[in-house]
Formats: structure tokens, C-alpha cells, sequence
């Protein structure tokens, strides 16, 4: 009842047969378990980025979520260009960070791991001090933790970050 469902995808933007494969999955699983929303995790859109790019890299593939009232949320990775803030069913609001809260005690962070400025730092630890809410979740492109044998950790997001990290 209290609970929060979403999903979270990443390096999806190809508009090739893997993505309507995954966005197939999405839809099944959100029969059985409707999640509300679905973080993208950067690389929303690889090569072109044309208005019919759009149509067939994200809102085809995801047309029924999307018709079903589900918003998507996106932050950007390295493939993207940064124009896609202004895109309105990513959610971004022309914001490279942002946080949205979809529950009372909810609140999801957007973070821009390509460039983790000082004025993002800033924002990120002004908003997670002011923020009332029980759960914070923060998403971003790059892994800070990884043991992936492609893409390993990023260190320096992780040193970066670090300092707003819970203590245990």
C-alpha cells in the first residue's frame, strides 16, 4: 500500500530490436506489478537525435507504457546530447539535475554524472539536507560501483559523491 514500484533501464536509445524486446518486458512486468515511473539511466539516445529519432528510439518502442500514464525520467549519459532536457516526456525540464517527488516520503534525485559540476555538488547537497522525506534515490549514467569487465567503477564520481554518501 505504502510501497513505491519503478523501473530502471539504461543504454536503451537504439530504436533497434533489443529495445522493443525490453520494452516488451516492461510492459508485461507492469501488467503483473504496475510500477509508476521508470528512471533512464543516460544514453537515452545513440546516433541521431531528429524529431523522428525521438519517435522511433523512445516513444514507439515505450508507446504503451506511455499511454498508460507511466512518465519516464531521465538523466543523461554520454551519448546523449545535452539538448534532450528540453524533451518533455524525459522530464528533465531544460534541468542537466533535478529531483521530482513522486510519494510524500519519496524523493529521486537526476544527477549529471558526465560533469558533476560544483554548482551541481551545491544543489545536490542543499537538496538532500532540505529534503524531508524518509527515501532519497539518486540516479545517474556512470557506476560508481561496478565490476563490470567493460565499464569498471568510476572513481572519481564515487570520491565526488563520496562525502554525501549515509555513513554506516
Amino acid at each position: 500500500k505504502d510501497s513505491t514500484r519503478f523501473a530502471v533501464i539504461g543504454d536503451t536509445g537504439t530504436g533497434g530490436i533489443d529495445q522493443y524486446r525490453l520494452a516488451q518486458q516492461l510492459i508485461a512486468v507492469h501488467a503483473k506489478f504496475p510500477f509508476e515511473f521508470v528512471l533512464m539511466t543516460g544514453d537515452n539516445m545513440y546516433g541521431n537525435e531528429s524529431a523522428q529519432d525521438y519517435v522511433n528510439k523512445f516513444e514507439a518502442p515505450y508507446k504503451q507504457l506511455l499511454d498508460a500514464g507511466v512518465k519516464f525520467y531521465a538523466s543523461l549519459g554520454n551519448h546523449d546530447d545535452t539538448d534532450q532536457i528540453f524533451y518533455k516526456p524525459f522530464n528533465m525540464d531544460g534541468m542537466r539535475f533535478y529531483s521530482f517527488k513522486p510519494k510524500a516520503d519519496l524523493r529521486v534525485y537526476a544527477l549529471d554524472s558526465n560533469y558533476m559540476s560544483e554548482e551541481q555538488m551545491t544543489w545536490l547537497t542543499k537538496e538532500l539536507d532540505d529534503s524531508t522525506s524518509r527515501w532519497k534515490v539518486a540516479f545517474f549514467h556512470h557506476p560508481t560501483y561496478s565490476t563490470g569487465g567493460r565499464q569498471g567503477s568510476v572513481l572519481q564520481l564515487r570520491q565526488a559523491l563520496g562525502p554525501l554518501l549515509p555513513k554506516h
